[in-house]
């Protein structure tokens, strides 16, 4: 497996498009078209937030019953959430426009949307920027790198990877793309993320492959604790690197996963790093642990805590916070046999340990902890499972960004 330059336009037969459309904003792009070729298997995860956006509603029922799916329409600056009837029909508007003229069936067309919840979505602006979209789609990793450039809301860069892996003799490849930024602690599975593959692979196989992953990838992020209602995680895929298909478990179905597992936690790390008003990307990793959910659920606990975000933050070796996370995670576990470390480039150091706190510099631990990512690994000693998590430091203009992010 290696990486390659792209994104969603990396894979045979995918096409994209970024526009403006203005449909909150003036003089960005705010549309995104992402267009196969041939028809697509797709799987998804969506948001676990009972209050569900328009589009999560639409694609679920499309994923789960669609014989195929070949586009993607997806705006910014408004999250088409709590929007009722006309938030519904805004989807089927968009669907109907985007299959005329793409030439393929509205039951193809998958739709995203983020920004502000509330607010309707101009159809006429939706479909002007469809009209657009289809008129600008292109291949190659410019026609990519618009389309995610045109996803993001305070996001501060584009994120997008692709993968290159060899499969039943084909070279396979992966490409994504993501926004997110702010109200970001997917539960699925305002984050949305995009996978492309030219892989053949059984829309069963898909889905089990794109769900036991998010687990460990997009699932282990939170930027500020809040489970957006528009979250949604879509992968397509058309089959055109000519691999044989993959239909059941195996080594192929392996190595498919161990790609996609790459391009996801690549995505989910430059969420967590960009989140609103971060200067830090707060990684913990939990080791030793009695299960692989208990690891989880420590790793998460800690990234989740606002006082030791703080901390991160003012680069304060404030470890008792990081106890206090672990004790209320709802995991158990003796405090006297957990050992703490904080690591980054500028080092490691042992920070807690034998229930008590390790004879460490202070200034060494600032000089770690000042690093532009940071580790905080955790060892249980009370099994092999282990986990890690991302997030964010918490810093003042996250306060600033969301106070007025309506306006």
């Amino acid at each position: 497996m290696k990486q390659i330059e792209g994104g969603v336009t990396a894979a045979k037969g995918f096409q994209a498009a970024g526009v403006e459309a203005g449909i909150k904003y003036q003089n960005r792009r705010d549309m995104a078209l992402i267009y196969s070729t041939r028809p697509c298997a797709a799987a998804g995860t969506f948001t676990s937030n009972v209050v569900k956006a328009a589009p999560v509603l639409w694609d679920k029922e499309l994923v789960e019953n669609s014989p195929f799916v070949q586009a993607v329409i997806i705006n910014s600056g408004i999250a088409n959430a709590c929007t009722g009837k006309q938030g519904m029909d805004c989807c089927k508007t968009e669907s109907r426009c985007a299959g005329e003229l793409l030439g393929i069936p509205e039951s193809a067309v998958l739709v995203a949307s983020t920004g502000v919840i509330g607010m309707q979505i101009p159809t006429e602006r939706i479909t002007d920027g469809i009209r657009k979209l289809a008129a600008a789609k292109a291949e190659g990793p410019e026609a990519g790198l618009d389309a995610a450039k045109a996803i993001m809301t305070t996001d501060t860069v584009p994120k997008q990877i692709a993968v290159e892996v060899e499969l039943d003799g084909k070279t396979v490849t992966i490409g994504g793309m993501c926004k997110g930024s702010g109200m970001i602690h997917p539960n699925m599975c305002t984050m949305l993320g995009f996978l492309t593959t030219d892989a053949a692979i059984s829309k069963e196989m898909l889905r089990r492959a794109l769900r036991t992953d998010v687990a460990d990838s997009f699932n282990m992020i939170s930027v500020d604790g809040d489970t957006s209602t528009n979250d949604t995680l879509l992968i397509l895929a058309n089959g055109l690197a000519g691999n044989r298909e993959i239909t059941a478990e195996g080594e192929d179905y392996d190595r498919f996963c161990e790609a996609l597992h790459f391009v996801t936690v690549y995505l989910a790390r430059k969420m967590a790093g960009d989140g609103e008003g971060a200067t830090a990307l707060f990684e913990t990793k939990v080791i030793g642990a009695a299960s692989r959910e208990d690891a989880r659920t420590l790793a998460k606990s800690v990234i989740c805590s606002s006082l030791t975000k703080a901390a991160i933050f003012g680069h304060d070796a404030n470890w008792g916070r990081i106890l206090c996370a672990l004790g209320y995670s709802g995991a158990q576990f003796d405090p006297e046999n957990v050992d703490l470390y904080f690591q980054s480039t500028g080092g490691s150091i042992h920070i807690y340990g034998n229930g008590t706190a390790c004879d460490y510099s202070e200034e060494e631990a600032t000089r770690i902890l000042s690093a532009p990512e940071v580790t905080v690994l955790v060892d249980m000693h009370m099994g092999e499972a282990q986990a890690t998590a991302w997030g964010c430091d918490l810093s003042y203009d996250y306060v600033k960004i969301n106070a007025d992010y309506r306006s």
